[in-house]
């Protein structure tokens, strides 16, 4: 891998003192792991051959060939030697050098030699990389790679292993700047058995200036998208969403109703709550690179797709028919215009409808134009807003006696009357505050286009905060203002002076006017009665009008671009498949267009038909139900003290933001109860179906980081509580192989472990060549995802191993967390044994005794058909769709159909690690053909499925015949629990003798009752001791019959040498001394033919072979007479510790 970089070029000189540190170079890099001695000291080498060799031996692990690529010189050797150039001139052409490892060598291996046009010099600068070069007079010179201003230059710059680089860090969508990769691990770290780089450039070396500028001035060419700063993006748009229309004919009825001291405390409790999330919004946005979907991509990248789905829908929903909210008050506004003035088109409502399309077409023309045109309309909008409010309070501070009927006074006279409050009608201080929190939402306007920003990280947080400051002191202002200057009620009539007759005591009354007849009702203006009395006030009244003009506009606008913009961001998520039509943009920006249309014909259809008091309140609370889950993003963020969680904004406080999660809650029911039920209600709904959905994404969410810490709390806790029998379960370590590749085995023990305890898939990859844990790696993630997409609930857990029972070993004791470990071995039944072999039956019956051993349990599953599928053709669902290749091609994959091996791991023993996995391979030039199914397979893939379908009405038959502990009853229990196995029900088969059969049965009975355990009848076998037929011996006979090791025929020590040879050979004094349990299997065998032929599953006790006596080639014949002919079969044996108690 070293040297495999192009060489820049130099002049002589520097080559030649570049060259100097080659020998010492060469040997740390190649050779780190041996000390490998030059021969010489270096200076003594300078005119000599140098030559690598080992101290203690003549022969090297490596060939290392020097590859000339001159584009003058044909492939081939280089150059004969020549004198070095010391002229200092440049060659006329360089060519590139590098290493490339030949391969292993023999033990008669020649010496690691350099060429002999190679020259060295004393070392008197060292590298870490190095590289070869041929000058044009044919003479090969060795440097370091840091060509002629090498020491001007940051280290590493052309090496393989690169500096730390902010692309290496880049998505791949990443939007500013292009993703860079590091080399990998295997690319620095494995042997040079390959030529890693043949094309481009390597990774870790830059690009010359001529390919810098080349790809500028491509991306240039392209044309780049409209990106706006913190002003322009953020706080224009926030401040123009939150001064709303409510500033201009509502906000003096609130300082009527209220008074000024309680309407600034509305104002503060309003922006307390936009404070703590614009606080928590900032968190978000500076933890790292936020792109296009505001408030949905702050949420679901935080706390997943299930809470980021239902609210981004919500919020993109909610602004849409913000928009004909904004619109329908400025048609009101000039509808009511038009009434002044009898210029109406046709009726009032018809009027509002036709100025509704009218406005919501041109804002929709506005927006499609660009976000350009966008930001230039709302730029116009905010001059006229700001206009509107400087002239309402310049205004503010001239007063005229014209405008003194009407309760326009000026600042000092009535401040202190209307500090205080005055409710009417029925209003209170949460009522109005309901009324007035609107106007302080859209603190979201700025991040809702984030993806069109230049640096969110910056904006959105100075953007947002400043824009809840200014306007909320703007609102403050204005609220103090108009209870200095306005009167709650006056009559508009000049006649209404102060008479020396009418005690009056109102602050009115000190002016010289008398409106106490207000009282009664019917008073036209003031502040309780008159919603434009900022007209009245401002300098210049038809400014506030454009002023109310503008702040609906603008909010309109606003919700129409933000609204498309979330609703595309949630869309190219896929978070609901039918929607991903809208992900699609248009434009150098992306620009959403059907997501215009979209919210366009919402809009419009809510400004012709919808009841927009009703949805109103909805609106609001989708808006804070938004607000609620930012905050606790940033709590939930924080509680799980993920080292992911680093946000550069600091001025948060998890309390604090939970706090506001809070608040956020209490004011969605103080504005509308039932509005806020609704909302929660189709929050949860929506929750619901993503999380049942579970789209396939990993944004690595809090959610994920608090179940980590869970997880691994409740673990470090179970440490600490011992074992008790009442909350055994089976953990069972299954050794399937792939995880297709024994479904059946799979299917079955889900069927007792799913969400009850643990299980894990054991794969033993035998290999017979070095591993490749690459490979295991990606295997790994593939068949996780398998399990996942079969809910199959189980790990994978793979491993390397020489054999079966070696590999079974390193599981057993390595597999598991603290008490999450696994308790039982579950195997399947090596139906193939005696036609394999026998060192393979060996390693199978080994790995039984070594569970054992570790006091597991083992429990073996046999089906008549097998279990191994993974010959059959077609049987590759461990690819994914993309890792799928097309059906015709010249390199596609083909079915391996191997020797079908045993059914107790996945692959043969010979089966090596350079296939992906043993159901696939490549072949050239081949097209997949799918070959009709033998009878024998066809059986094979239907037994296979059998545990995946429900099981109807039959019997488990459980076979307790020896006391294992219990695990042989508690198995069938837990399978009856199940709906697949619900119907089924339990019979027990117990031994006993013939004359108490009864006794038995009443003591079985009773002790299933103290079990809790339902069973359907007890058999007792008082024949089990009979001797079997004639015919199963002699069939019994012939199955041993190839492992003997008939002893009697040879000489001693023949027969001692072969049995340590073949250990598995069956000795005659063996079987002498296990004849009566030989027969005893042939037996059972027989009775379970007899009783249990229908059933739909056997549960047997396993006999068990006492190790170091019994052969496993005698082990494996009782295992094969026992359980052969029959429905599917469970040999099980507990440890002999009880799993099952009668005690509470």
């Amino acid at each position: 891998m070293l040297g495999c970089l192009p060489s820049p070029e130099r002049g002589g000189d520097k080559a030649r003192d570049d060259n100097k540190s080659f020998p010492v170079v060469l040997e740390q890099v190649l050779f780190p792991a041996n000390r490998l001695s030059l021969g010489a000291s270096l200076t003594e080498m300078s005119g000599q051959k140098p030559s690598l060799k080992s101290d203690d031996s003549a022969q090297s692990r490596f060939q290392v060939d020097v590859v000339m690529e001159a584009s003058s010189a044909a492939p081939g050797p280089a150059a004969p030697s020549a004198p070095a150039s010391t002229d200092g001139s440049r060659p006329p052409e360089e060519s590139k050098g590098r290493f490339r490892v030949v391969g292993f060598m023999d033990s008669g291996a020649m010496d690691i030699g350099l060429p002999p046009d190679v020259s060295h010099e004393p070392d008197t600068a060292k590298s870490d990389s190095v590289s070869l070069h041929s000058t044009g007079t044919g003479h090969t010179h060795i440097s370091d790679s840091h060509s002629n201003t090498y020491y001007m230059r940051t280290f590493g710059h052309n090496t393989i292993d690169a500096v730390p680089n902010i692309d290496f860090y880049r998505q791949t969508a990443a939007p500013f700047g292009e993703k860079l990769t590091r080399p990998s691990l295997s690319e620095l770290h494995d042997e040079l058995d390959k030529e890693p780089f043949e094309d481009g450039l390597a990774n870790g070396e830059e690009p010359s200036a001529a390919e810098e500028a080349a790809a500028l001035a491509a991306k240039e060419a392209k044309g780049g998208s409209v990106k706006f700063g913190w002003v322009k993006g953020v706080l224009i748009r926030c401040m123009l969403n939150i001064w709303g229309v409510m500033l201009f004919i509502r906000m003096s009825w609130i300082v009527g109703q209220a008074g000024i001291g309680l309407t600034i405390g509305i104002i503060l409790m309003a922006t307390v709550v936009t404070t703590i999330t614009g606080l928590s919004t900032s968190a978000i946005a500076t933890n790292g690179f936020v792109r296009g979907g505001g408030a949905y991509y702050l949420i679901s990248r935080s706390l997943g797709p299930e809470f980021g789905g239902s609210i981004g829908l919500i919020f993109a929903f909610a602004n849409a028919v913000a928009v004909a909210m904004y619109v329908v008050g400025f048609a009101e506004t000039v509808v009511e215009l038009l009434n002044d003035v009898d210029a109406l088109m046709t009726d009032e409502l018809n009027d509002i409808r036709i100025v509704g399309t009218l406005t919501i077409i041109l804002l929709l023309g506005i927006s499609v134009a660009g976000m350009e045109w966008e930001a230039k309309a709302q730029i116009v909008l905010l001059v006229i807003l700001l206009a509107a409010i400087v002239n309402f309070f310049f205004g503010s501070f001239m007063p005229s006696e014209s405008k003194e009927p009407k309760g326009f006074f000026g600042y000092p006279a009535i401040l202190l009357e209307n500090f205080g409050p005055e409710f009417r009608d029925g209003e209170t201080f949460f009522s109005v505050f309901a009324i007035f929190f609107p106007a302080a939402t859209g603190i979201l306007a700025g991040a809702n286009i984030s993806g069109d920003l230049t640096d969110p990280q910056s904006a959105i947080p100075k953007g947002t905060l400043l824009a809840i400051l200014i306007t909320g002191l703007t609102y403050v202002a204005v609220a103090i203002s108009a209870g200095s200057c306005i009167v709650r009620d006056a009559t508009g009539d000049h006649n209404d002076t102060v008479s020396p007759t009418v005690n009056c005591t109102d602050a009115a009354c000190t002016l010289g006017y008398d409106f106490s007849i207000c009282k009664e009702g019917g008073c036209p203006f003031g502040l309780m009665n008159d919603f434009q009395v900022m007209s009245l006030v401002s300098s210049f009244g038809p400014l506030i009008t454009a002023g109310i003009f503008s702040a609906t506009l603008s909010s309109a606008l606003a919700s129409l671009v933000s609204a498309p913009k979330v609703f595309q961001a949630l869309c190219k998520d896929n978070i609901y498949p039918g929607l991903s039509v809208f992900a699609k943009g248009y434009g150098r920006n992306n620009e959403p267009l059907r997501g215009y249309v979209l919210t366009f014909c919402i809009g419009l259809a809510f400004i012709l038909v919808a009841e927009l008091n009703i949805i109103a309140p909805i609106i609001s609370n989708f808006f804070l139900a938004s607000y609620a889950l930012i905050n606790f993003s940033v709590f939930h963020a924080s509680l799980a003290s993920s080292p992911g969680w680093r946000p550069s904004f600091k001025y948060y406080n998890m309390w604090v933001s939970l706090a506001g999660a809070i608040l956020c809650c209490v004011v969605m029911f103080v504005i509308n109860w039932w509005a806020a039920l609704v909302t929660l209600l189709i929050v949860l709904a929506l929750y619901i179906y993503v999380s049942y959905k579970k789209p396939d994404v990993n944004w690595g969410s809090s959610t994920q980081a608090l179940i980590y810490n869970q997880a691994l709390t409740h673990c470090l806790n179970l440490t600490g509580v011992e074992d008790h029998v009442k909350n055994f379960r089976p953990q069972c370590l299954v050794l399937a192989g792939y995880p297709n590749a024994r479904p059946a085995l799979l299917q079955l023990v889900n069927s007792f472990t799913k969400n009850v305890s643990l299980m894990v898939s054991g794969h033993v990859r035998t290999v017979s060549r070095r591993s490749n844990f690459r490979e295991l790696y990606q295997d790994y993630a593939r068949c996780q995802r398998y399990l996942n997409k079969k809910r199959i609930k189980a790990f994978y857990a793979p491993v390397f191993s020489d054999n079966l029972r070696h590999g079974a070993q390193l599981l057993l004791q390595a597999v598991g967390l603290g008490r999450l470990k696994p308790n039982t071995l579950v195997m399947g039944f090596k139906n193939n044994w005696s036609d394999g072999n026998m060192r393979d039956v060996e390693n199978y019956i080994n790995t039984i005794h070594d569970a054992f051993d570790l006091l597991f349990g083992v429990v073996i599953l046999r089906l008549q058909e097998g279990l191994d599928i993974s010959h059959i053709q077609g049987q590759d669902e461990l690819l994914s769709s993309h890792e799928k290749p097309p059906v015709i091609t010249k390199d596609v994959l083909i079915s391996v159909i191997p020797a079908k091996d045993s059914d107790s791991d996945s692959c043969p023993s010979k089966t090596t690690s350079n296939q992906s996995s043993p159901l696939i391979t490549r072949g050239k030039q081949q097209l997949i053909t799918k070959s009709p199914l033998s009878l024998t397979d066809q059986r094979l893939l239907e037994s296979s499925q059998q545990f995946k379908k429900k099981q109807g009405k039959g019997t488990i038959d459980v076979w307790w015949l020896f006391d294992d502990g219990g695990l042989t009853l508690l198995i069938p229990y837990l399978l009856t629990n199940r709906s697949k196995w619900g119907d089924c029900r339990i019979r027990v088969f117990i031994g006993g003798k013939i004359n108490r059969i009864d006794h038995d049965r009443r003591a079985m009975a009773t002790l299933l009752s103290r079990f809790r355990i339902d069973f359907s009848d007890i058999n007792v076998l008082g024949d089990i001791n009979t001797k079997p037929k004639k015919h199963n011996k002699l069939t019994f006979k012939e199955l041993i019959e190839p492992y003997r090791l008939k002893e009697d025929d040879m000489e001693q020590e023949a027969a001692e040498r072969l049995k340590a040879q073949e250990p598995w050979r069956i000795t005659d004094n063996e079987l002498e001394l296990y004849k009566a349990k030989t027969n005893r299997q042939i037996r059972l065998n027989e009775l379970l033919k007899e009783h249990s032929s229908t059933a739909k599953l056997i549960v047997m006790s396993m006999p068990l072979a006492r190790k170091g006596t019994v052969s496993s080639a005698l082990y494996m014949c009782w295992l094969e007479t026992l359980s052969k002919d029959l429905p599917p079969l469970l040999l099980v044996r507990g440890n002999h510790q009880s799993v099952l108690t009668f005690y509470s």
